[in-house]
C-alpha cells in the first residue's frame, strides 16, 4: 500500500499546484476510513514540497516515487521512496525519511535522541537509525530487494528545517556508523543530498524500476533466517531437556513433512508454567530457519515480543510479530507460524488504532490459520487474564477442524523447575481453586523455596539478596493501585504501589506512553529483561510470559479468601484494572488466573506478602 505513486514530473506538477497534501489526505481517508490529523497534513505539505525541490534541483526527471509506502505486514510507512537506475543500468531505490525538526537533544540511549513530538519532549530513534531499519526490513523480507536480479536499496534522512549547531547531537560520534550507512542531510546540506541521489539514480527509467518493486512479494530471505537461527542458538538458556526434546522432535517432523505440500497442519502444544513452551518454540524457530523454511514467531504480548527482539537483535526482529499482524496476510504466506502464549489470542485483531475502513469481524484465530501452511500453538489454558482474550486449545482445534486442517495435539507434563517441582504449580492451582489437583498441602521439605512473609519490605529484601547472589528476580503485584501516566514533580516514576500500614511504596514499571523516562528506568516492554527492572514492581501484563529464578508477589485485596463462605471472592473496589473490572461474571476467574501467573513466575522460589490477613491465614492452613 502507498498513498501516492507516480513519476517525479507528476510530483513536481502536484507540488506546484499545491495539491500534493490534498491527494495524500484523500488517499489516507480512502484507506483508513477517517481523516489524517491537521499536523500530518501540514507535515506532508512542508516536507514533500522541500523534498520535491531537491529532486528537481538534482535533475531527477525520469524517476518514480512512492509516498507513504507501507512496509509489508507492519503498520509502519516509509515517507518516500524514489526509484531509478544507476550508471551501470542497475535498478536502484532510495528511502528518504523526512523530519521537520529544528533541534534535538542528547539521550542516554544508544540509538535515540530527544526532540519535541506530540507536544512534549520524547526519546525517539535517530532518523538515520529509523530509516536504516526500514531498509534492512525490506532487504530481508521483500523479494524485490534480495532476489536475482534485485533492486539495490539505499536510505537517508532529510531534516529540511534543521540547521546543525556546533557538536550537534544528530552528528554525535556514537552515531558515526549509522550515519555512514544512512546519511542525514539538513537544510544547509541539501546539495549533498542531491549528489547522493544523482549517484544512485543517474540514468532514470524509474517507471521500469517501480514495476520491479511492485512485483516483489513478502518472503523472509535465507540470510535473515540464518541470522535468526544463529542468534537463538547462541543463547545458552535455550537448551532442550528430556520431554522438551521429545515434543520438539515431533513438531519438527510434522512441520517439515507438511511444508511444500498442499494440505495445512495445526499443532497445539499445551503446558503450564515452567514446562518450557517458549524454549521449544525458540528452538523450533532456530532450526526451521536454519533449514530455510519461512518461519515467523508471533505472540500477543508486547513485553514478551519486545524482549525477544532485544535478545535476537534489530535485524532479526522482522520475524517476531504480534497476533494482529496478519489481518491482511495472503493465504499460506508463511510456511510455519509459531504462536507462543496462544492463550492471549483475542476475539479479533481490531484495536484502538485500527482504521474504521479496515476493522473486521473475522476471528483472530482464523487470520492466523489463514496466514500459514503450518500453525504451531503453544498454550496454557489457565493463563487468560483479560476478558477479550479467548485463546484456548479447544478453540484452536475446533476452528482448524472446521476448515479441514489436519490437527496434532500434545501435552507437556514435566515441570522444569527447581528439583522438578511441578508440585508447587499444582498446589497453587488447587489453593486458588483454578483446578482440582492432588496437591492439597505444601511441604517445606520441597526444594522449591516458597515463603509467606509478613511485610512487603521483607519480600523485596529477600529478592534483592537473591539477585545479589547472581540469580534473576523481580517484584510483582496484583493490579490493586493506580498506574500514573506522568512522572512526579522530581522527574521520577510515581510510587503508586503504596502500602501505608507497612511504610512501603514503590513505582510500577513504566507505562508505554510515558514521554521521557528517568535515567536507568527501563521501558515497560523491557522491565523483565533489563537489570534495573528490579527497582520497579511489575504487574501481570509485564510479567506474563517471563520466568525468573525468584519472584516476589504482593497479593492485594482484589482477591480474598473468606472462611465464612469457604471460598474465594473478588473485591472490585480494590481492583484498578478497568478492563478486568468491567468483565462482570468473569472477574473472579480472571483474578485467580492473574495470581496463578504471578505466583508461578519463579523457577527456584516465590516469596509472598498478603495484604489481607484472612487470606494469608487460609494459605498458611494449606501448608504443612
Amino acid at each position: 500500500m502507498r498513498l501516492y505513486a507516480g513519476s517525479t514530473l507528476q510530483l513536481f506538477d502536484d507540488v506546484a499546484r499545491r495539491s500534493i497534501a490534498g491527494q495524500l489526505k484523500q488517499s489516507y481517508f480512502g484507506y483508513y476510513g477517517y481523516k489524517p490529523s491537521d499536523e500530518e497534513v501540514g507535515a506532508w505539505e512542508n516536507s514533500i514540497t522541500a523534498l520535491a525541490g531537491v529532486f528537481e534541483d538534482a535533475g531527477l526527471e525520469d524517476h518514480a516515487v512512492a509516498i507513504e509506502y507501507q512496509l509489508p505486514l507492519t503498520s509502519r510507512r516509509i515517507d518516500c521512496m524514489v526509484m531509478g537506475k544507476d550508471d551501470d543500468r542497475r535498478d536502484n531505490a532510495v528511502i528518504v525519511e523526512l523530519k521537520q525538526w529544528e533541534s534535538c537533544e542528547a539521550s542516554d540511549c544508544a540509538n535515540e535522541v530527544v526532540t519535541w513530538v506530540g507536544g512534549t519532549k520524547r526519546e525517539v530513534l535517530h532518523p538515520s537509525m529509523q530509516v536504516l531499519q526500514y531498509q534492512n526490513y525490506l532487504e530481508d523480507t521483500d523479494t524485490a530487494f534480495y532476489g536475482n536480479p534485485s533492486v539495490r536499496l539505499g536510505s537517508c534522512a532529510y531534516l529540511h528545517n534543521y540547521r546543525p549547531r556546533k557538536n550537534d547531537t544528530i552528528f554525535e560520534p556514537k552515531f558515526a556508523d549509522i550515519l555512514k550507512q544512512a546519511p542525514a542531510f539538513t537544510e544547509v546540506t541539501s546539495t549533498h543530498l542531491e549528489e547522493y541521489l544523482r549517484k544512485r539514480l543517474s540514468t532514470g527509467q524509474g517507471a521500469e524500476v517501480m514495476k520491479h518493486v511492485d512485483a516483489g512479494t513478502y518472503r523472509p530471505s535465507k540470510k535473515l533466517l540464518d541470522h535468526v537461527s544463529a542468534m537463538i542458538k547462541g543463547v545458552p538458556q535455550y537448551i532442550l531437556l528430556d520431554e522438551q526434546r521429545v515434543v520438539f522432535d515431533k513438531v519438527m517432523a510434522v512441520a517439515q513433512q507438511t511444508v511444500g505440500q498442499q494440505h495445512k497442519t495445526v499443532i497445539v502444544v499445551r503446558g503450564g508454567p515452567g514446562t518450557g513452551k517458549s524454549v521449544i518454540a525458540l528452538n523450533l524457530m532456530a532450526d526451521l530457519a536454519k533449514a530455510g523454511i519461512g518461519t515467523e514467531y508471533a505472540t500477543g504480548s508486547r513485553s514478551f515480543t519486545t524482549t525477544l527482539r532485544e535478545i535476537i537483535g534489530r535485524r532479526g526482529s522482522a520475524l517476531f510479530k504480534y497476533f494482529n499482524s496478519y489481518m491482511d496476510a495472503e493465504p499460506n504466506l508463511i510456511d510455519v507460524l509459531i504462536c507462543d502464549e496462544a492463550h492471549r489470542i483475542r476475539k479479533n485483531s481490531n484495536s484502538l488504532y485500527t482504521p474504521r475502513a479496515r476493522r473486521t469481524d473475522q476471528p483472530q484465530i482464523d487470520e492466523l490459520l489463514h496466514a500459514a501452511r503450518v500453525g504451531v500453538f503453544f498454550i496454557d489454558d489457565d493463563q487468560v487474564v483479560r476478558p477479550d482474550e479467548i485463546g484456548s486449545s479447544d478453540l484452536i482445534l475446533q476452528r482448524a477442524r472446521e476448515q479441514g486442517i489436519e490437527c496434532h495435539d500434545y501435552d507437556l507434563e514435566a515441570q522444569f523447575r527447581c528439583a522438578g517441582s511441578e508440585a508447587f504449580v499444582a498446589w497453587v492451582e488447587n489453593t486458588l481453586r483454578v483446578k482440582r489437583t492432588a496437591n492439597t498441602l505444601w511441604s517445606h521439605e520441597d526444594a522449591f523455596d516458597f515463603q509467606i512473609m509478613d511485610t512487603p519490605q521483607k519480600v523485596e529484601d529477600a529478592i534483592r539478596a537473591k539477585v545479589a547472589e547472581g540469580h534473576t528476580g523481580r517484584m510483582t503485584a496484583g493490579f490493586c493501585w493506580p498506574w500514573s501516566r506522568e512522572l512526579d514533580g522530581h522527574g521520577s516514576l510515581v510510587k503508586d504501589v503504596d502500602i501505608d500500614d507497612y511504610g512501603y511504596s514503590r513505582p510500577w514499571n513504566a507505562r508505554p506512553e510515558t514521554a521521557r523516562l528517568p535515567a536507568g528506568v527501563p521501558s515497560s516492554n523491557l522491565w523483565a529483561y533489563e537489570p534495573s527492572g528490579i527497582d520497579q514492581v511489575g504487574c501481570v501484563y509485564t510479567a506474563q510470559g517471563f520466568e525468573f529464578d525468584y519472584v516476589g508477589v504482593i497479593f492485594g485485596k482484589d482477591l480474598v479468601y473468606r472462611f465464612a463462605q469457604q471460598d474465594w471472592t473478588a473485591q472490585p473496589d480494590s481492583c484498578y484494572d478497568r478492563v478486568v473490572k468491567r468483565s462482570k461474571g468473569k472477574l473472579l476467574d480472571l483474578l485467580k488466573n492473574t495470581y496463578r501467573v504471578l505466583l508461578t513466575r519463579g523457577l527456584k522460589g516465590c516469596y509472598v506478602f498478603f495484604q489481607d490477613k484472612e487470606t494469608a491465614d487460609y494459605v498458611r492452613s494449606r501448608m504443612e
